[in-house]
């Protein structure tokens, strides 16, 4: 029997009248479009040790998020009517330019263009209206505005009687209704050729027809923005509906509950909607060959696995981006021998799509305990198969057999870690309101998609939407990554490195305009250790320059990649922005134990950086990652030697930040900030420089200049050392001012290589804020005054030992006296920020360009 047919039989039964419109399709409709095996099951990790994702089953939670459902739906349902409205504006003219003497459209081509849809608006519109008249009731506060204030009690009160109106919520009647006028989409559909065939021709020989139908603008979304389509793309948008009603009554059914009065009716409705779609995708091949826009055609541009973030869980995810749509799916693998299957998530047209790089995440602790501790299980279990990997001349059975299973639980244990290390966050925002968030392990990976996604996004008109079925069914044929990026699973083991890998990152040049900039460092391998890392902000400038060291503990490393990335300045509302990229191979055979200096080459942008490899056997990753030690209460030198530079961080990123956003600030290093940011400022370098950078650039920026002068204040020993004090006491009493100039420029190059050069770089930074002393009120004896008593002490009086007496006044005039006059001084050195990386080169370790 025909499905046509039975649906109008069944309805019948039902007492709902059958409206007969259009002929019925004439093929037999067996063959079910979705199987019978549930295709919304998730991956497949039995054997994996993953936190499980919620399942909804209680009757109260399942009638929550079929509520949810039905509002999705709802919505849209308006965006569908809003199209259509679109797509019938011109007809009216049309048909009263039929009759002229130069009409664009013949009666006969608008009576076949708009062929159904009035009838299919007036269908659409009633369901919208029952839907939306019945969802009303159930708002938990219509005018909230109007609310005095909730008693005790009244939410559980409320969700109680929301819970029973949702068992008295029936909506299987309205999907009834559409399906009693199953002949008008019949007769939409067997017309849908005909009506494209005279878009298209007249699109090509009329231009007045081309013009209308290129710039079709519909309201799209609760914001009421306007979306450019194109005619064929809404013509389309009803055979899109077919396949949308499919999946979202299957949504619906499967978060209807059994006792539910709905949950029979649902069940038949899809079974017929399965039924009907089938007949239309073996009988309308016309739509898998829609022509997209302007003579495009749909193809394949990138493809991967990424992790998509969704109601708090995690779910690996394949992503399929088409020249005009971006596809998610989800891999079903199928038992041993049996093909691969894909079953449809979602997809977004790249018509007006917005793309946000957010914040990294922060992993909840349990999470990061569990990370760890899968990671010490991969190093255990990548040990033991180095140990198997050796040769022998015939394995037995029973040891292939433990071989294979080892491999195979270390793919397991990648997957957990490529699933749940992830916290860069891309978010992807359609017109239409829906929005999906991506999270990836690598910058590298994250700009990638974002770079081919905005290729294509530049031109703001519709594409034709998909046949979602055959699309997510062609995904296996068309796909070009095969499997998730598991490092277990690829070749040249030979070619890659183990051990400890260093990277300098020294200046870069080439940017046409200055800018606050920071260098992005990231290492492949298995993810035992950390492998990723960033320089501080520069200041705003052509040639920035970090000189900042990193070690790596690598084990698979094959690649290094290297990313420049903007910051935006202050009050500029962008996010950071990569400007440049690039991926070099590790040859183990060309790095050396000995630094390496090198320039690569980002496009435009070159960056100098050196290289060294030490190869050694790795200690196991501890479950707890080694904390950084502090730095506040410690001895300059110290510090300085455990970062392996000769201006610490803290005063380097304190001084940048300063001078990209401070030096027109009233009161700068006069004025206090809250005790509260400077307190957890101090908190973050004691921990973790990355932190501290990231929190530099929110808080006020008074702040930061409180805690840099909090850090030379609370140095053991000041920064020019105490024992110089009565030396220069003697040098300021001397009256001849080019012999005083020597003997302070003598005493200054006594103190310690850290000190001397840190004191430098203090006093240049110090002289470039005065130059604004028109506008942030702070010249030169001012800066003296606030910093030195921080960086120059008087000796403490020891009992019973003699000393000279100086008055407090006497000490603190020093004190000023002292740094007043280097920053008056014309002929200061430059300070030396970090120690040479080309000590140890030889002639062979020339600079190289790659």
């Amino acid at each position: 029997m025909e499905v046509f047919m039975e649906a109008a039989a069944y309805l019948e039964s039902q007492h709902i009248p059958v409206e007969a419109v259009g002929e019925p399709s004439p093929d037999p409709l067996q063959e079910d479009v979705f199987p019978e095996e549930d295709l919304f099951s998730p991956h497949q990790t039995d054997s994996m040790d993953l936190p499980d994702t919620p399942v909804l089953r209680t009757p109260g939670e399942m009638l929550d998020r079929r509520l949810m459902v039905l509002r999705t739906i709802l919505d849209s349902e308006k965006l569908f009517l809003n199209e259509l409205e679109t797509l019938l504006m011109p007809m009216k003219a049309l048909k009263a330019t039929a009759g002229t003497s130069q009409p664009v459209l013949s009666s006969q081509q608008v009576q076949i263009v708009f062929y159904q849809v009035p009838e299919l608006r007036d269908l659409h519109r009633d369901f919208y209206t029952g839907m939306r008249d019945r969802l009303g009731h159930l708002e938990p506060q219509a005018h909230p505005e109007t609310d005095q204030g909730p008693g005790p009690g009244s939410e559980q009160g409320e969700a109680k009687e929301q819970g029973q109106s949702g068992y008295q919520l029936m909506v299987g009647d309205l999907f009834l209704k559409i399906l009693s006028q199953l002949g008008v989409y019949r007769g939409f559909i067997d017309n849908y050729e005909s009506a494209v065939e005279i878009v298209r021709r007249c699109t090509q020989t009329d231009q007045r027809f081309r013009i209308l139908a290129e710039s079709m603008m519909s309201h799209n979304g609760s914001d009421r923005s306007k979306t450019k389509y194109t005619f064929e793309a809404l013509l389309y948008k009803p055979l899109e509906r077919i396949t949308k009603t499919t999946l979202v009554l299957h949504d619906l059914l499967k978060h209807t509950p059994q006792q539910h009065s709905d949950h029979p009716v649902l069940h038949e409705v899809l079974r017929l909607s399965r039924s009907f779609l089938s007949g239309v995708n073996e009988g309308s091949q016309c739509k898998r060959e829609v022509t997209l826009s302007r003579g495009m055609r749909r193809q394949l541009i990138r493809d991967g696995f990424v992790v998509e973030v969704c109601e708090g869980g995690r779910n690996l995810r394949h992503l399929f981006l088409y020249t005009d749509l971006l596809l998610c799916t989800k891999l079903k693998g199928g038992a041993q021998g049996k093909q691969a299957q894909y079953r449809f998530c979602w997809y977004l047209p790249l018509a007006g799509l917005k793309l946000h790089w957010g914040p990294e995440m922060e992993r909840t602790t349990d999470t990061h305990h569990r990370i760890h501790a899968t990671r010490v299980k991969m190093y255990l279990l990548r040990h033991e198969l180095r140990q198997t990997m050796k040769p022998v001349r015939q394995k037995c059975l029973a040891a292939r057999t433990i071989e294979r299973s080892r491999w195979k639980k270390m793919e397991q244990l990648e997957l957990m870690i490529l699933t749940h290390s992830p916290l860069l966050p891309l978010e992807l925002h359609s017109p239409s309101g829906k929005s999906h968030t991506l999270v990836m392990s690598s910058l590298y990976e994250l700009e990638e998609w974002r770079e081919a996604i905005h290729k294509l996004t530049g031109d703001n008109i519709e594409m034709v939407p998909p046949d979602l079925l055959t699309l997510t069914s062609s995904c296996v044929k068309l796909r070009m990554t095969q499997q998730p990026p598991l490092h277990s699973i690829l070749p040249g083991e030979e070619q890659s490195l183990c051990g400890t890998l260093s990277v300098a990152v020294h200046s870069a040049c080439g940017l046409q305009q200055p800018a606050s900039v920071y260098v992005c460092v990231e290492v492949d391998g298995f993810e035992f250790y950390e492998s990723q890392a960033q320089t501080h902000s520069s200041d705003s400038s052509l040639s920035p320059h970090w000189d900042q060291e990193f070690s790596f503990q690598v084990d698979g490393a094959q690649n290094l990649k290297v990313l420049c990335v903007l910051q935006p300045e202050e009050g500029e509302s962008c996010e950071d922005r990569v400007i440049c990229k690039t991926s070099i191979q590790l040859d183990p055979g060309l790095l050396q134990k000995r630094w390496r200096r090198q320039t690569l080459s980002l496009g435009h942008v070159e960056v100098t950086m050196s290289l060294k490899y030490c190869p050694h056997p790795l200690d196991p990753p501890c479950l707890v990652p080694a904390q950084q030690q502090s730095i506040f209460c410690k001895p300059i030198g110290a510090v300085a030697q455990q970062e392996g530079v000769l201006v610490p961080h803290v005063v380097r990123c304190c001084v940048e930040e300063v001078e990209r956003r401070g030096l027109e600030e009233v009161g700068i290093y006069r004025l206090s900030a809250a005790t509260s940011d400077i307190t957890n400022l101090k908190t973050a370098f004691n921990t973790s420089l990355r932190e501290a950078v990231t929190r530099l650039r929110c808080v006020d920026v008074n702040a930061v200049s409180g805690i840099l002068k909090l850090y030379f204040r609370e140095l053991p020993e000041p920064l020019i050392p105490t024992e110089l004090f009565q030396s220069f006491t003697k040098a300021l009493d001397i009256p001849d001012l080019s012999s005083r100039s020597v003997t302070m420029l003598s005493l200054l190059q006594s103190c310690p290589s850290v000190n001397q050069n840190t004191f430098l770089f203090l006093l240049h930074h110090l002289k470039r804020v005065s130059d604004r002393q028109h506008v942030n009120k702070m010249p030169l004896m001012n800066l003296a005054t606030v910093f030195g008593p921080s960086l120059l002490r008087p000796p403490v009086a020891i009992l019973g030992q003699c000393s000279p007496t100086v008055d407090i006044s006497q000490e603190v005039e020093v004190q000023v006296q002292v740094v007043y006059f280097y920053l008056q001084c014309d002929n200061l050195p430059e300070a030396q920020t970090c120690i040479s990386h080309d000590t140890e080169t030889t002639e062979e370790d020339e600079t190289t360009n790659i």
